[in-house]
């Protein structure tokens, strides 16, 4: 049985996929072409 705490947490989920595709695209509107290596280094820090 699916509780409805599971449902929640899906629909937690596919909200923050398609905010982190918005800021994606802000990000690479605003970095260009150095979005993936800003990212790259963000992430490792």
């Amino acid at each position: 049985m699916i509780t409805k705490e599971a449902v929640d947490l899906a629909k937690k989920i596919v909200e923050l996929d398609l905010l982190r595709d918005e800021i994606w695209e802000h990000l690479a509107e605003v970095a260009g072409e150095h979005a993936h290596e800003l990212l790259r280094i963000v992430q490792n820090n």
